[in-house]
């Protein structure tokens, strides 16, 4: 584990009544390569405004790592903020159809699918309704401007729904669980992925206290040691009371706003009523079920292909991606098995005056590794070679060109 500072904190009132049950402590233990692609999907909320810094019993950073781990919430409602700012180009309505789900579904997919509608977090500012009782029962509303999508585990049933469409997409707890893992919504789900990568590259500090959402809580400060990554800071800030995560805030390296923040505007661990996880589907609605959509992803693919690969499946790599650093610095190395992006040039024949606006996108590089382009964000960097492979991490161009090199 990493260095744990001194804090400044002092002593407080604790006044709220609280239900919750016990939970087993989540496992901190995934390459960091992995969390920086995972951060690139998640939100950011502005920085709420705090009234003063209330006084609690001093605590340190490690034993507010514990308070973490050991939180024991398991019934809860409130209001998320999120947001992202990762300096992506404005794609106007290319970019609302990509995160719609009309181009990543493919015809005859559903709005309702949560693989393509929660990817609406990953740009843009958003405000969710969480709800929880226990393992069994949670509840997301992402809310539009006059509509609404919400995601119901209930049992045994997963529903999502979206009003805007009419459509319902059903499907079981064993197949659709993973669609509540796909991108992360609360606090407490930013700040677990980040703690993952706490090792001894990282710098790990409790920095006083705040007001998050009418709660006190500590802020817990993180920092890598390692030059050339793109991440700066990451503070959460935790419930004193629950030890829950409510604010999460990733600051980058290079400095201004923050890439990712997500905090709860207003929470209750009170029980929901037990009527916030029904659904019946509106009369007239569209009912996909996960089968099926799982069959018509699959329609079209080539037996024992998987797309962007010429190797059948039982001979593909299993587990996580090959990684090369560590630390803050690792960066993950994808085997694509294709040619790379052709240039302007290349292109020229076909698309004309698209030429120079493929090749407006990225940034040449050439190396050890041989050529490719580098794509950026403020966060998570990509190097794409000519011969396929994608190196990817929260880390600097020249780190990215370094690894390339070494790899």
């Amino acid at each position: 584990m990493a260095p744990y500072g001194s804090d400044d904190t002092t002593t407080a009132d604790e006044n709220d009544d609280l239900r919750s049950g016990r939970r087993k402590a989540a496992r901190y233990v995934v390459p960091v390569a992995v969390v920086g692609v995972a951060a690139a999907t998640i939100g950011l909320v502005p920085a709420l405004a705090s009234s003063g810094d209330p006084d609690l019993p001093e605590i340190s950073a490690e034993q507010l790592i514990e308070k973490i781990a050991e939180s024991d919430v398991e019934q809860l409602s409130g209001t998320v903020k999120i947001s992202t700012d990762l300096g992506l180009p404005d794609l106007g309505g290319l970019e609302s159809a990509l995160t719609s789900g009309a181009l990543g579904s493919g015809e005859g997919g559903s709005s309702a699918d949560p693989s393509t509608k929660l990817t609406e977090l990953v740009s843009g500012s958003h405000t969710l309704r969480v709800a929880a009782d226990g393992p069994d029962r949670q509840k997301i509303s992402l809310l539009g401007k006059a509509s609404e999508y919400s995601l119901i585990h209930n049992g045994k049933d997963v529903w999502g729904y979206d009003s805007e469409t009419n459509e319902v997409f059903h499907g079981t707890a064993e197949e659709s669980g993973k669609h509540e893992e796909e991108v992360p919504a609360t606090p407490k789900d930013f700040a677990e992925e980040a703690l993952k990568a706490v090792d001894d590259t990282t710098s790990v500090t409790v920095d006083g206290t705040a007001h998050v959402a009418g709660r006190d809580a500590y802020r817990l400060l993180i920092k890598p040691k390692q030059s050339g990554t793109t991440v700066g800071a990451i503070t959460v800030a935790v419930d004193a009371r629950t030890g829950m995560p409510l604010k999460f805030t990733l600051t980058p390296s290079s400095g201004g706003a923050a890439v990712i923040d997500a905090g709860f505007t207003q929470v209750s661990f009170a029980k929901p009523d037990a009527s916030t996880f029904d659904f019946t589907p509106p009369k007239g609605a569209k009912i996909t079920e996960e089968d099926e959509a799982v069959e018509e992803g699959r329609a079209g693919r080539a037996p024992g292909k998987t797309p962007g690969h010429d190797t059948p499946e039982g001979d593909l790599p299993e587990g996580e991606p090959r990684v090369i650093g560590e630390g803050w610095n690792a960066v993950a190395v994808l085997e694509t098995g294709g040619e790379g992006i052709p240039s302007g040039d290349e292109l020229e024949g076909d698309l004309g005056p698209f030429g120079d606006f493929i090749d407006s996108f990225g940034d040449k590089a050439k190396g050890k590794f041989g050529e490719g382009r580098i794509f950026t964000t403020r966060l998570v960097n990509a190097l794409v070679t000519d011969d396929g492979k994608v190196y990817v991490g929260a880390v600097t161009k020249d780190a990215l060109v370094k690894a390339a090199n070494a790899g």
